[in-house]
């Protein structure tokens, strides 16, 4: 998102996920949406099954890049060094859309300079790609008629994650394809409703709408419509889930209230995660299940599941669905929405917390952020498909594609900001030779509070495995299926040996859906987004003493 705000002046997807249909060219970079995205993955095949080619760059063979046409196999955190090359190929070859530079972006010539000195050549030494499929990649993205750029979390879960997506937004500026059907940048977003989440606030920074806190007048602003008194509203930034837990375990923060989240499993670093809630004074969690985070709090809010409520979502391409609620509430269980308002009610907050139901909370919307001032409840429920915000008044169609005719920096131009190469937080040594990188399988989701308690998907991933190539197993006499230790400088895991050629040499993954995986994984941020670097630690393996036989955890 802060990426994407450097240079485009809004952290959105640019165009609709049924507009991937439309595009001749897509480039997947981070993004293994075969498993995580399913939706996404039915209207990129629709588009190369219609002839599109389909550029994947991975650290692994996932089932994404399965169908691509052309395969970048990336080592994890070089993907500066990759998109740099793609550029210094357009430019060198002159494939760049000269007219959409020169009319709609500014910063082009510090591009041309910054790019210069990654040959793919020089680039395939770093990224370990073929230098021959980088210029093929570079061409085809260059040269079709609609190019479409996909990103999720193997991008932005990096120290250097802003700078990697402000490379992608150089890449469609230099050769002119966003504002039109079938291109674009396109964040996918890694949970349900996150896109909304951030519309709503939900950030360190910003009040809804993606208004900053340090603006006076956007402060007064929101001091107006809650019926409270300017001074309350801080004009500081707060803290994000990795600085919470750091601050936990100093003893600067005392108390946390936890919604929709299992950070224990979840967060990277995750025994500090665990030592920072224990040292907590008083801790609340809101929640479905006894999550392993829900297990240490001294008091467990019952969640209603999606199903025992309604209410509006904000789908990963900017468009706000209504959601009918199917059953009632089971037992002492309660809409997110109610809990917070009785939370606040019990704190005296009771001007600022009026509404009677979910319509009044979008009626708030409507009138504290500009962007959806006209999706009002009446027309959200009448909806086919959703409403995608901008849509400024309830006469508005809403925006599917966005940056058409301008950016939404103040001048309408976008701005090509030139990156250099980052090496990663945590580099390999001789004790800690090989490359630990983390993500997801179809199976689970997230930290697996629920999936893990769903039998018929246990019994297809019951357990923590690590995948490695084979010549990395001989070197370390990992048999597949045996149970192996992993070590990282933060902590030690078991894992069963998952032994496949679909994954690099040094190279090895392991879902983070499991108890074990975030004890291993770095908590270091991109100084910008805060985003820790889940896609990089460096680790070693061994066998584990004799063939034990795993726990199914």
């Amino acid at each position: 998102m802060t990426g994407l705000v450097t240079t485009f002046g809004s952290g959105a997807m640019t165009n609709p996920i049924t507009d991937f249909a439309n595009s001749d060219c897509l480039l997947v970079i981070g993004s293994n949406f075969a498993e995580n995205h399913p939706i996404v993955s039915r209207w990129v095949l629709d588009a190369k099954a219609r002839g599109a080619s389909l550029i994947v760059a991975d650290p692994r063979l996932t089932p994404t890049a399965w169908a691509a046409d052309i395969f970048l196999p990336l080592l994890p955190g070089t993907d500066i060094t990759l998109l740099n090359s793609l550029m210094h190929v357009i430019l060198e070859e002159k494939l760049y859309d000269s007219a959409f530079i020169a009319e709609r972006t500014t910063g082009i010539e510090g591009l041309r300079e910054a790019v210069k000195d990654y040959s793919p050549e020089k680039a395939e030494k770093a990224t370990h790609v073929p230098a021959e499929r980088i210029a093929q990649a570079a061409r085809a993205y260059a040269s079709a008629e609609a190019a479409a750029i996909l990103y999720c979390m193997g991008v932005t879960q990096h120290t250097c994650g802003t700078e990697t997506v402000i490379d992608c937004a150089n890449l469609a500026m230099l050769c002119g394809q966003i504002g039109r059907p079938g291109t674009g940048v396109n964040p996918l977003r890694g949970q349900d409703n996150v896109q909304g989440a951030c519309d709503m606030g939900a950030l360190v920074n910003v009040f809804p709408g993606y208004q900053p806190v340090a603006d006076a007048e956007v402060r007064a602003r929101f001091a107006g419509a809650w019926g409270c008194p300017v001074e309350t509203l801080s004009s500081k930034v707060g803290l994000t889930v990795v600085e919470m837990a750091h601050a936990a375990v100093s003893g600067d923060l005392r108390g946390m209230l936890i919604m929709g989240e299992n950070p224990v499993v979840g967060d990277p670093n995750s025994k500090h995660v665990r030592e920072g809630l224990e040292r907590l004074d008083f801790l609340a969690v809101i929640e479905l299940f006894m999550s392993e985070s829900a297990e240490l709090a001294d008091v467990v809010l019952p969640a209603a599941s999606f199903a025992e409520k309604c209410g509006t979502k904000t789908a990963t391409d900017r468009r706000v669905q209504w959601f009918e609620q199917a059953i009632e509430p089971r037992g002492e269980a309660l809409p997110d929405w109610q809990i917070l308002c009785e939370l606040a009610r019990r704190l005296g907050m009771h001007k600022a917390f009026r509404y009677e139901s979910v319509e009044d909370v979008l009626v708030e919307i409507n009138r504290v952020t500009p962007s959806y001032a006209g999706i009002t409840p009446e027309r959200v429920r009448r909806s086919v498909g959703g409403i995608p915000w901008p849509c400024p008044t309830p006469e508005h169609p809403g925006t599917p594609i966005l940056y058409t005719e301008r950016f939404s920096k103040p001048d309408g131009r976008g701005v090509v900001t030139p990156v250099k190469y980052q090496a990663p937080f945590e580099e390999t040594s001789d004790e800690y030779p090989l490359v630990l990188t983390t993500g997801r399988v179809v199976m689970h989701y997230n930290s697996g509070a629920m999936t893990r308690r769903t039998r018929a998907l246990r019994q297809r991933e019951p357990e923590l495995f690590l995948q490695l190539h084979p010549s990395t197993a001989e070197r370390f006499g990992i048999v597949d299926g045996h149970m192996i230790q992993v070590t990282t400088r933060r902590g030690e895991a078991r894992a069963k040996a998952r032994v496949s050629r679909q994954i690099d040499e040094g190279v090895v993954f392991m879902p983070f859906h499991f108890p074990d995986t975030n004890i291993l994984t770095v908590d270091a941020l991109d100084p910008k987004a805060k985003i820790p670097e889940y896609k990089v630690a460096a680790c070693r393996i061994a066998p584990m003493n004799g063939h034990e036989e795993s726990e199914g955890r």
